[in-house]
């Protein structure tokens, strides 16, 4: 059997560079309010919180309602 008398050469690690938190922060604050108006449209809209008046938002979301634990009937 041939041995090699090569020694595999060490490869450098590479770090990852560091986000500065104020890059996330703007990100942060638009994903949660995107939340929180996806919460209201889902679990709230509906009587006399209504922003759109009618039950077609009720009914887009009826389902998502259910699975989240929301009584709606």
């Amino acid at each position: 059997m041939a041995q090699s008398a090569v020694q595999p050469s060490a490869t450098p690690t590479v770090l990852p560079e560091k986000l500065p938190i104020g890059a996330i922060v703007p990100w942060a604050v638009f994903f949660g309010i995107l939340m929180l108006v996806l919460l209201y449209f889902v679990g709230a809209e509906q009587g006399a919180t209504s922003v759109v008046s009618g039950e077609g938002v009720h009914e887009w979301v009826h389902d998502a309602r259910h699975l989240l634990g929301f009584p709606c009937h």
